[in-house]
């Protein structure tokens, strides 16, 4: 059932608690939908509570993006930074109404996204870290552009980011990816980076992966 009373349009699973519930957010790539990434939902642990967005930025003739790119313009591809930011902002009110919504744990919070909703998690963790506690960032990488202009001026001690990429993917570049962990090591940011043989998409392995060390934080 999709809901529609919130910020954004989503969909859930509910969680085997019936109070304070850890909650995981899925965030969807370019031109998908929220059906996209609740595939993982049934294979994940059954405490969580589990909820997938749909980006507010209607394609046509299908799908949906948290913000334009025009594939055109220089080195490929360019992406409307306004449009991302405010997106930014609308997933980090919609947090907020989650957890009126919700009898979730606000301290226990973990955003995932696939490609474009990567990219927006980072942004939204390294934004407003006061919401979140773990990120997992699948086939993304860190947008400068649509950040703080002072990263010092937050406290990033207590988040925790997965980050993973395939090594063949040319949507977007490895290259890009593998400059995450040494950006967030230079915030001291506790980060784990892994790479797997595949385009832009989620390997079984890596699915596993990621699975194993988000158990470990719930």
């Amino acid at each position: 059932m999709l809901y529609t009373s919130l910020s954004l349009d989503y969909i859930t699973r509910p969680s085997s608690l019936k109070e304070n519930a850890p909650l995981l957010i899925l965030f969807h790539g370019y031109g998908s939908d929220e059906n996209d990434l609740f595939s993982f939902a049934n294979e994940l642990p059954e405490e969580l509570l589990i909820i997938s967005a749909k980006a507010p930025y209607k394609m046509e003739p299908y799908g949906n993006a948290w913000y334009a790119i025009n594939f055109d313009a220089e080195k490929g591809k360019w992406s409307d930074n306004i449009q991302a930011k405010s997106s930014v902002d609308v997933i980090a009110k919609f947090i907020d109404e989650v957890i009126v919504t919700y009898d979730v744990n606000k301290d226990n919070i973990t955003l995932l996204g696939f490609s474009q909703g990567s990219i927006l998690s980072y942004a939204v963790a390294l934004t407003y870290p006061e919401k979140v506690k773990n990120i997992i960032a699948l086939s993304g990488y860190i947008n400068k552009d649509i950040l703080p202009e002072k990263l010092t001026d937050k406290n990033y001690a207590h988040l925790d980011f997965y980050c993973s990429h395939g090594s063949a993917d040319q949507v977007i570049f490895p290259d890009w990816a593998r400059q995450t962990a040494p950006f967030l090591n230079t915030l001291n940011i506790k980060n784990t980076y892994s790479e797997f043989p595949v385009g832009h998409g989620v390997a079984p392995q890596n699915f596993y992966e990621f699975k194993e060390w988000l158990s470990k934080r719930i």
